[in-house]
């Protein structure tokens, strides 16, 4: 087991990035300043947990772009599954591809977790909110699929 991944904090630099996504274009974090950015890390495309959770973003993308934020979810799942993710789903946010993991790990996003009682080595399934300026606003680590869209949206004063 590899020990537990560096963290982010409120305050620190974004790690940036540029990613391909699901329509194969390739998205830049760095493009995205002067915007606020909500990037999330996800475990698989099309498991019943990802699915709830990307189908709650995909519903409250229009509201969350009227308060300012831009989407981007990112699994290592490569871009053609993510294009039938969002085609099964009829997901409106963009996905992005990480397969060697290097985006995850910059964010703390992959390494020892319990699953079930046990250690395992995988994706935390982590949100950071990323100021205009590319300064990491919030970083939630293992949060819930379930009910986390609704939590995030109390956590940033938009309910």
């Amino acid at each position: 087991m590899t020990e537990s991944p560096h963290r982010l904090v409120p305050g620190d630099a974004a790690p940036d990035f540029t990613l391909t996504s699901d329509s194969g274009e390739q998205v830049s974090l760095a493009a995205l300043r002067g915007r606020k950015v909500i990037v999330y890390f996800y475990p698989a495309a099309m498991t019943p947990g990802c699915t709830k959770q990307a189908c709650d973003f995909s519903d409250s993308l229009d509201s969350l772009r009227a308060s300012g934020y831009e989407v981007l979810g990112v699994s290592k799942d490569e871009p053609a599954r993510l294009a039938k993710f969002r085609e099964r789903d009829a997901l409106t946010l963009t996905l992005l591809s990480d397969g060697d993991l290097a985006v995850h790990k910059a964010y703390g996003a992959h390494g020892t977790k319990k699953l079930y009682g046990k250690e395992v080595e995988g994706v935390i399934r982590s949100t950071f909110v990323i100021d205009e300026d590319g300064a990491v606003q919030l970083a939630q680590y293992n949060v819930k699929a379930t009910g986390h869209v609704a939590k995030l949206r109390r956590d940033l004063g938009l309910d």
